[in-house]
């Protein structure tokens, strides 16, 4: 036997050093730098190392030391595959330089800041040896463990989603979601602060965002991150988006002068007297049904909000969140919930009132702003943020037939005269345009699908497709495509969405068995 085939295989360690402080480094991360053969670091060209400095102590001269030292960071370089091409030539040369001292017999440990598999360097020798070599992986405290520890902010609590971005994503993913989520790490920052404030600031969250700059380092450094310098900040720095949980259910939301409770809780009543805060109303479209449906920036203001306003079943689509009041009422009191929300905004809360779909869409914005355009509140600011059409829904499911031009008509007269919708259906049809027709039927309002079925077929042809869908996005979704003299009133109610087609539009028989409607894009001239 060869002295090679006799010599037992080195292990390599991955070991997590923690945030800085040498003493927050765990106790089986000190056991195995002592008891390695060789200590591998990473470095940038200058020598220094991060790792190497905060495991220091524990070095002895019988170590092995392997700089791993980049051959670039952020600068351009003449590599012919490019700065990626550089950086997987240095991992491959790197994993090689350890293979050989495990190939030897010798146990390595590579240093790495953190947490080893959290956004760290080891994972790349750890992608090229550890389906090779007996491996182990000793965590790490993370760096967004320290900043919220040391700026004394808790991350999460109860439900609430924890987000961990890098800052080098493009500005507008930034801003999607951190608008959409309860609390966030920015790690990378440097020369992306700038951006990742921006899309703080785009997303409404600057003023709940923290900054900490080497935490539990000699050098730490915190503060609100609205008031940074952004030519001060060092790569080794986070943005952090503490619980808004824990600033709702804390000492400060119970200080003097904090918002009080309203008396009413059927959101119809009167939520009282102007307040010196500023509050606002948001309306906020849920898109036609559950969350995956949601926008970021929608899920964003349901998250900031103090106080939910709306409909019972819209508002029951909403989880509930520690600290915030719910207002539900039923579904015929539109102004008086609008007037309500205004109220608690002239209190100085914010308000969100929930609408299903698109708010702009027979919903609740208009309700809000009619009311808002009245002396008492037209200095109450309101927003609208807009959802998933139940059209545009529906209209997915069963393939493209909005694919031209199309009108959008309410068949319910409780707001309007029968003979107004009437009208419309005849000048939309003689257009020729599809059209996606709003509450078609209820338990006590049933004849006028019959009705506007006779006046369509004044214009289209007997076999146009009809979309029926029902409940789409829902647990008893149902969408059905039937022609046009086949509808039958019995088959729609309130939870169900019409889409005539024109007379362009076709319904195909796909491979799969199922028929997709689609209206082309092109109009035939004459």
């Amino acid at each position: 036997m060869s002295e090679q085939q006799s010599r037992p295989t080195g292990r390599l360690y991955g070991v997590g050093l923690g945030p800085g402080d040498p003493s927050l480094m765990t106790v089986r991360a000190v056991e195995v730098i002592a008891g390695a053969d060789v200590v591998a670091y990473h470095s940038a060209r200058h020598g220094r190392s991060i790792a190497r400095s905060i495991a220091e102590r524990h070095l002895r001269p019988g170590h092995i030391e392997e700089p791993l030292v980049y051959p670039v960071t952020t600068e351009t370089t003449d590599h012919p595959g490019g700065y990626r091409g550089a950086l997987d030539e240095f991992y491959e040369k790197a994993a090689a330089r350890l293979a050989a001292h495990l190939d030897a017999g010798r146990t390595v440990a590579v240093l790495a800041e953190g947490d080893p598999f959290f956004y760290g360097s080891y994972m790349h020798m750890h992608k090229r040896l550890a389906d090779r070599y007996p491996t182990e992986v000793v965590p790490g405290v993370t760096s967004v463990s320290a900043a919220s520890a040391r700026l004394g902010k808790p991350l999460v609590e109860g439900e609430e989603v924890l987000t961990i971005l890098p800052g080098t994503l493009p500005e507008e993913e930034l801003t999607a979601r951190l608008a959409a989520t309860d609390s966030a790490a920015v790690l990378k920052l440097g020369r992306t602060f700038p951006a990742v404030r921006r899309a703080l600031d785009r997303a409404g969250r600057l003023d709940d965002a923290r900054y900490a700059e080497r935490a539990t380092m000699s050098a730490e450094r915190t503060a609100p991150l609205a008031e940074v310098d952004p030519e001060s900040v060092p790569y080794f720095s986070v943005a952090v988006l503490p619980s808004r949980v824990a600033e709702a259910t804390g000492p400060a939301s119970r200080a003097p002068g904090a918002a009080r409770e309203t008396d009413g809780t059927d959101g119809t009543g009167t939520a009282g007297a102007p307040a010196d805060t500023a509050g606002e109303v948001v309306v906020v479209g849920l898109g036609p049904a559950g969350p995956l449906w949601l926008t970021p920036e929608a899920r964003g203001a349901l998250a900031a909000a103090e106080d939910l306003v709306g409909y019972t079943t819209y508002l029951d689509r909403v989880p509930d969140r520690p600290g915030q009041r719910r207002h539900a009422s039923d579904n015929k009191v539109e102004s008086e919930r609008a007037e309500f929300a205004l109220d608690l905004a002239r209190q100085g809360r914010r308000v969100a009132v929930v609408s299903s779909g698109d708010p702009g869409v027979f919903a609740m914005a208009t309700a809000v702003l009619e009311v808002a355009s009245e002396g008492p509140y037209r200095d109450v600011p309101v927003r609208v943020l807009p959802g998933m059409t139940a059209a545009h829904a529906a209209a997915a499911r069963a393939g493209a037939p909005l694919g031209h031009d199309y009108a959008v008509v309410s068949l319910s007269d409780r707001l309007k005269p029968w003979e107004v919708i009437a009208g419309r259906l005849r000048a939309a049809a003689a257009a020729d345009l599809v059209l996606a027709l709003y509450n078609p039927g209820s338990r006590s309002r049933s004849w006028q699908v019959g009705k506007a079925r006779e006046l369509l077929l004044e214009h289209r042809a007997p076999d146009t497709p009809v979309v029926l869908a029902r409940d789409v996005g829902g647990p008893e979704e149902r969408v059905r495509i039937v022609r046009l003299a086949e509808l039958e009133p019995e088959q729609v109610d309130m939870r169900t969405i019409l889409l005539v087609g024109s007379s362009q539009t076709r319904a195909v028989t796909r491979g799969d068995g199922r028929e997709t409607v689609w209206t082309p894009r092109r109009y035939p001239e004459g």
